[in-house]
């Protein structure tokens, strides 16, 4: 058995279990290993009944001593109980709906039983406990780690795929043996096996300590191998000529302090011949189009072309739009390129961009491909940079490593958190909004308010508005059964409005498909789109009023506040309608904050606050390194430790060829998921 084995080799993996564990990206026996545990329910303390404490969970060992009730309470919905004894007290063990549970248990016979603590009319009562025979054990009496799960995948379909390779010690050590020694680390095998197997929480917190240290060591190798590639290379020496001056000036309007302030920075830079590599963070709609499209003439001017990149079709022809209404007239030569350009088209526009007739390439991750190259590359944009992964990014820079590389997130993170995520990157913030702008009206419902909300956005499509509603889940899933799936809700919302045009859109859908809707949507062809978060990352679209976030309470503050900047971006006056369907007082302080305040710098520090880093930026679908159990901001004192040793190592073997070489290999596939 190897590490890279495909996860088909496995017992019990046919054609759909494979289907569903490719679904939550596990491929290979080494992705399964590295799928870590999302909690864990910790079974191990054995307690008399008499030691429960009421409402927390708990393990008992109990005899079955009667069968007390087996019967249907009302339609769909049955009960069966047991007596239960241990040589401290009686207790009552309660299923619904699980009538047949009564033919699998042997009476007189001893079971662990782990769940809630509870009294009812005086008697210890156990609802919905699991139970094992002691004698059979599997699962009780120890910490179990709980996986992420998706419908047709249960925790005891992923323990039983693991239990088949933890013992395998197919890991190589990875971390050098000076740096084992130092800090007493655990060996890599015996940590993978603690984290998903922990003979007891001390065996769990080394584990953990292990792992955290070695993906912030890695990380920190990462980022600073790329800033010593980057601070050891000369930029290119740009002027910036009266002709920009006089593109600002004659713009409709006025440049605002925050885009005049990230202007100079960079220009600055570019004269300087610095090797520009920066970070502009902008809330939505702060103007960081303009700065690119200004940045570009700068370069053409010079004679140096320039690639756009975006993570989606729609917006880079959004952008091809923009950029072509305001330089057409200083002569640029500007072309689009997208996976939906035919073979024609594209190979025309790789042969005018190598002779350097093309003086603006703009396109989404096409651009990255070894095909298409660059007569004089002086300026890379990249887009939305929390789409993009940082070797994603690098490949277009290295096009020609001296050009100006810009990337623009409108993702607003705190400037701490930046600094932690983004240390390859100078940061530079769009701090001032475009004057003008209608603040987006954002109201928090429960349930009971659902109609009224569905009857003003009717009222608001009357009035020849268009809206976005908003998802969680794409289809229904058992295990999310309080939490309104996309089809579900499109399916309601047909019936609703009947009398308008609804679109689906959702991540499963082709790239043709979601083109399709968008644009649609943009041409107003479609009135209502019913979409998960993929519209987070979306066109411009003016004439969209008002949008409706379901289960508003599963998103981050950010996430939120990303989402809403889908409206508001025209004249008429815009809503964000947040059904947060949770009686929790924390999901209500987090809506509070988001109807107070359309500052995204704000909620973003408000959101690292109650929600912490993971939850943020959403690690596992974005840009960021893919850390699985590092928590930057929780561990930064190992973070620290891992600062500094990495910047040790390259100080010894700046290019891990020499004393370090083994490193190599490990830092390199780390980068590969960045």
């Amino acid at each position: 058995m190897n590490i890279d084995d495909n996860i088909k080799n496995l017992k019990s993996v046919g054609p759909k279990r494979l289907k569903l564990l490719n679904n939550i990206g596990i491929f290979s026996i080494k992705d399964l290993l590295y799928f870590y545990p999302r909690r864990y329910e910790d079974s191990s303390k054995i307690l008399k009944l008499s030691e429960g404490i009421i409402g927390e969970k708990a393990t008992f060992r109990c005899r079955i001593l009667s069968l007390l009730d087996n019967r249907n309470i009302r339609r769909g919905l049955s009960i069966t109980s047991f007596l239960i004894e241990d040589d401290s007290a009686e207790a009552k063990l309660i299923f619904f709906n699980n009538r047949f549970i009564k033919n699998t248990i042997d009476f007189g016979e001893t079971y662990l039983i782990y769940g809630k603590y509870e009294r009812f009319r005086g008697r210890i009562q156990l609802t919905s406990p699991e139970i094992e025979k002691v004698d059979n054990i599997r699962n009780l009496g120890r910490i179990r780690g709980i996986y992420n799960q998706t419908k047709g995948l249960t925790n005891n379909n992923i323990d039983y795929l693991i239990d088949q390779v933890i013992d395998k010690n197919l890991f190589e050590e990875c971390i050098p043996n000076d740096l084992i020694k130092k800090y007493s680390l655990i060996d890599k095998n015996k940590a993978i096996k603690n984290i998903h197997r922990p003979e007891n929480r001390k065996s769990y917190a080394l584990s953990k300590q292990r792992l955290v240290y070695e993906e912030l060591l890695f990380f920190e190798l990462s980022i600073l191998s790329m800033q010593n590639k980057n601070n050891s290379s000369h930029g290119i020496k740009f002027n910036i000529p009266n002709k920009i001056y006089e593109f600002i000036n004659n713009l409709p309007y006025k440049l605002t302090s925050g885009q005049e302030k990230v202007l100079k920075d960079i220009t600055g830079d570019m004269q300087n011949g610095k090797s520009v590599n920066r970070l502009i963070q902008g809330d939505v709609g702060s103007g960081k189009t303009i700065v690119s499209i200004i940045l570009s003439l700068v370069a053409v001017l010079n004679g140096y072309q320039c690639a756009i990149m975006a993570p989606t079709e729609i917006l880079a022809k959004q952008h091809f739009e923009n950029f072509n209404s305001l330089l057409e007239a200083y002569g640029v030569r500007i072309k689009l390129l997208v996976g939906s350009t035919s073979s024609k088209v594209k190979k025309e526009i790789l042969t005018n961009t190598a002779n350097g007739m093309i003086d603006i390439l703009i396109g989404t991750h096409s651009l990255i491909e070894d095909d298409v190259k660059f007569f004089n590359l002086g300026l890379n944009v990249i887009d939305e940079q929390h789409r993009f992964g940082v070797i994603q990014r690098s490949k277009l820079r290295y096009k020609n490593d001296k050009a100006c590389n810009i990337i623009m997130s409108a993702t607003p993170i705190p400037r701490t958190l930046s600094l932690i995520l983004y240390a390859d990157l100078d940061i530079s913030i769009i701090d001032t909004m475009p004057g003008g702008r209608k603040n987006i009206k954002t109201l928090a419902i429960n349930s009971s308010q659902v109609n009224e909300a569905l009857t003003f956005i009717e009222k608001e499509l009357n009035a020849g508005h268009q809206a976005y509603v908003i998802c969680s889940l794409i289809e229904d899933n058992e295990d999310f059964e309080n939490l309104e799936s996309v089809e579900k809700v499109f399916k309601d919302l047909k019936k609703f409005f009947k009398n308008y045009k609804l679109a689906l859109l959702h991540g499963r859908l082709s790239t043709d498909e979601k083109n399709k809707v968008m644009e649609d949507f943009k041409n107003r062809k479609i009135d209502l789109i019913v979409s998960t978060t993929v519209i987070e990352v979306g066109i411009n679209v003016a004439n969209a009023t008002v949008m409706m976030i379901y289960n508003a309470e599963r998103f981050g503050l950010s996430t939120l506040h990303q989402l809403r900047g889908r409206v508001g971006r025209g004249d008429a006056q815009s809503y964000c309608i947040l059904f947060n369907n949770s009686k929790s007082e924390i999901s209500w302080r987090r809506m509070k904050i988001m109807t107070d305040s359309t500052d995204g710098f704000y909620i973003a520090n408000k959101d690292l606050e109650l929600r912490g880093f993971g939850d943020i930026l959403g690690v596992r679908q974005s840009g960021i390194p893919n850390l699985r159990l590092a928590n930057p901001l929780k561990d930064q004192k190992i973070l620290s430790y891992a600062s500094t040793d990495a910047k040790n190592i390259l100080k010894e073997d700046i290019d891990l060829t020499g004393k370090y070489k083994n490193l190599k290999k490990f830092v390199d596939e780390f980068q590969e998921n960045m």
